[in-house]
C-alpha cells in the first residue's frame, strides 16, 4: 500500500498523524506529509482509519 497527502487540500488539523504516527507527521507549515509513501503492512489498517478521518479528503491511497 501507498499514500500520498494533497497539500492542497490539507488543513492541517493533524487527525492522521494522531491515528497513525508512524505513518503521519505535520510539516513546518502545519500540513501533513507522509513519513513514507510505503506502508507497512501491519499500519494498512490505521492509514485507512486517516483516510477516513480526513475532514478535506486530503489523504489518498496511491494505486498504479
Amino acid at each position: 500500500m501507498k499514500v500520498k497527502v494533497n497539500q492542497d487540500a490539507c488543513i492541517g488539523c493533524g487527525a492522521c498523524a494522531a491515528i497513525c504516527e508512524d505513518v503521519f507527521e505535520l510539516n513546518d507549515e502545519g500540513l501533513s506529509t507522509v513519513k513514507n509513501e510505503e506502508v507497512a503492512e501491519d499500519k494498512e489498517q490505521e492509514v485507512r482509519d486517516a483516510i477516513d478521518s480526513c475532514p478535506t479528503a486530503a489523504i489518498e491511497e496511491v494505486t498504479e
